[in-house]
């Protein structure tokens, strides 16, 4: 009673860290969860900090003065006849605040882009590994459903060898077929863990994810074809690109930048008041103070040129940003193309053949109307077609994502 008892618990314990998930689950836990995605939020947070900061003016500065020494009455410190004080604000002149703000606020879209561009990135890669865990575990269906009955083929084999009623050269043969079906396995089990591993990371949960995808809506994923011809996928990827965008905001990011400093250039003003109660020309005189430097040569032009060459630099580098991303999209959309086109050749029809064919050749070489060689070449390659299949369709599906995450919006019906 206690064994069948621990067996219950070690069965429960397997089935609770399996959590089914369809991809829409996923992404809710990704956007909740994900660490990369909740750290970069805080550079949008830093960034209006900076505008903030931007804002704020110098302070105002006050001094003032006592005599140290009276040498009429040969007193130190002789504050009853001889103070004063003055308060001085520093007046930025040439638009440096305005454009000082500017530029934070700039920065602060470039901080939202970069978090555009990480959630694109990181979205990309859980769609990826979701579909790539979906059509491993299918594989690893396929090849579990062909070595459950080539090991009790082999099986048999083995007993008959032993006895001599077949050939040491058939068991040997039927062998390589298993080791080859086992070693499949160990791939497919690696794989398994590695999608398995990065879904943990993407969406925050600590169970392994069981895809929650029905045979139907595979086969329509699978359909589904993109709105317009690369032309129409180029111009949409122009306009919502999160990559390219960044590179043009960093033009306008330079513009503000060298502006700011250029105004950099232009003498700020000191104003104040001052109070003097006897070394002046008046006793109890108040004063207006203004000081300005004195603009002999341009002491930010250094920082001008370098914000000059900056645009002219980010221009080159949005026109390479275009021409890169418009070839991206071109080959993406090919490429997705040509697998749409190969995997459609093969019709529901054939695979139920090949389904049909597998089981069929079971039968027949139970039944001794398929020769031993016969039955293993079509063993060795049903194996190979079966799993090239599901390679083709979770291609086809990866095709399909990146050229999601190249136009960054909606393409497919």
């Amino acid at each position: 009673m206690n064994k069948f008892a621990g067996l219950l618990i070690v069965v429960s314990s397997f089935l609770t860290a399996q959590q089914q998930m369809s991809l829409q689950d996923c992404e809710n836990a990704f956007q909740q969860n994900n660490l990369q995605l909740l750290a970069e939020q805080y550079s949008i947070s830093m960034a209006d900090a900076d505008i903030l900061q931007a804002k704020i003016w110098e302070l105002p500065q006050m001094s003032g003065y006592i005599n140290a020494y009276n040498p009429e009455d040969k007193r130190f410190l002789d504050a009853g006849r001889a103070k004063g004080f003055e308060v001085t604000q520093l007046i930025y002149m040439g638009g440096k605040k305005k454009n000082e703000i500017a530029f934070a606020k700039s920065n602060k879209e470039l901080a939202q882009l970069q978090f555009s561009q990480l959630l694109v990135e990181l979205r990309t890669q859980l769609h990826t590994n979701y579909y790539n865990l979906y059509y491993e575990k299918l594989k690893l269906e396929n090849i579990d459903k062909q070595l459950g009955y080539m090991n009790d083929l082999l099986k048999a084999y083995k007993v008959q060898s032993a006895k001599g009623n077949v050939s040491l050269k058939d068991e040997v043969r039927l062998q390589s077929i298993v080791i080859q079906l086992k070693n499949d396995k160990v791939g497919i089990n690696k794989n398994l863990l590695e999608f398995e591993q990065n879904l943990k990371v993407l969406t925050g949960i600590t169970e392994n994810i069981e895809p929650e995808i029905s045979a139907d809506e595979a086969k329509q994923l699978l359909k589904e074809q993109p709105f317009g011809d690369s032309e129409d996928l180029k111009r949409k990827a122009l306009e919502n690109n999160a990559d390219y965008l960044f590179i043009l905001k960093m033009i306008d990011n330079s513009k503000l930048y060298a502006q700011w400093q250029k105004s950099l250039n232009v003498p700020d003003l000191n104003i104040g008041a001052e109070y003097d109660q006897a070394s002046g020309t008046f006793n109890n005189e108040i004063n207006l103070k203004v000081g300005i430097p004195i603009p002999l040569w341009k002491s930010n032009r250094g920082n001008v040129a370098r914000a000059k060459f900056a645009i002219s630099q980010n221009e080159k580098n949005a026109e390479f940003q275009k021409l890169n991303l418009e070839t991206k999209v071109e080959s993406a959309f090919q490429i997705w193309k040509t697998q749409f086109e190969q995997l459609s050749e093969i019709r529901t029809a054939d695979l139920n053949n090949l389904d049909l064919v597998y089981e069929g050749m079971l039968k027949n070489f139970r039944n001794g109307n398929v020769s031993l060689i016969e039955f293993t070449d079509f063993m060795e390659s049903y194996r190979q077609t079966a799993l090239q299949i599901y390679d083709m369709k979770n291609e086809l599906m990866e095709s399909a994502i990146r050229l999601n995450q190249l136009v960054q919006t909606k393409i497919f019906y």
